[in-house]
Parts: structure tokens; sequence; C-alpha cells
């Protein structure tokens, strides 16, 4: 079962694949208020267009951000991950100069860590009883 019940159909493949990305601010600076996140989810829609995933849900706080993005099996996750984080540095350090400081983040918006974790679907638990379940041919 999806978010949804909703599969990714292609060609040759059917899918649905869900992470929850976790992004925070290099040293857990607070830099983020309202306006600064609607403009980040705005960017990370952009880049996830680019790689025709979708922004499923995005929320954050003073240093961090979640966002749940829907992604076909062609993308390397690593690929996505690199390109939100960089896109929207990018654009966020220029947009907001003034409630960024530079010095204090030495040139790095993003901590070089992230948390990506697989969601959606059945439980761990009950994929491996239904793998367990099927007959083997003799």
């Amino acid at each position: 079962m999806t978010l949804g019940g909703e599969y990714r159909r292609g060609r040759q493949v059917v899918s649905a694949l869900y992470v929850h990305l976790v992004f925070i601010t290099k040293y857990r600076r607070n830099v983020f208020d309202d306006v600064m996140l609607r403009r980040c989810e705005e960017i990370m829609i952009e880049v996830c267009d680019g790689f025709e995933a979708e922004l499923r849900e995005f929320n954050g706080e003073d240093d961090h951000v979640h966002l749940l993005v829907e992604y076909p099996p062609k993308v390397a996750l690593s690929k996505l991950v690199n390109s939100l984080k960089g896109v929207s540095s990018h654009y966020l350090r220029k947009e907001f100069t003034g409630r960024i400081d530079r010095a204090v983040l030495h040139g790095r918006f993003w901590s070089p860590s992230y948390l990506a974790a697989s969601c959606g679907g059945a439980p761990l638990a009950v994929v491996k009883a239904y793998i367990e379940q099927q007959r083997r041919s003799a």
C-alpha cells in the first residue's frame, strides 16, 4: 500500500518510492522564518520537478527542514539530495543575504549530513512475512 494507493507507472516498471528527508543548517544555526521556509519550499518543488519527482510535503523549523518526496526509480537519491541542497543553498544565500551570516556558516548553508528514510508501503515485518509465505516451484 502506498500513500493514497498511488503507483508511478513507466514503460517497464511500476513503482512507489517515497523518502523522508531532513536537512539541517550548518552548525544548526537558527536562520529560517516563515518567509524563508516558503521560498525554500518553492525551490525544492522546482528541483524535484527537474528530476521528475514530486515534493509531497514540506515543513521546517528554525534550523532544519523536512521533505517527503516521491521519486522515480531512475533517480539516484544521492544526486537528488545533492541538487536539493546545492540549489536551495545557492538561492537562499543569495536572496536572504541579510539573514544569513556567511562568516558564521563558513560559506555553507546546509550541514553536509542528512537523514534519508524510506517510507510508505507495508511495514518490513509484513513484507518479510509475505515473502516467506510464497510457494517455491518444485
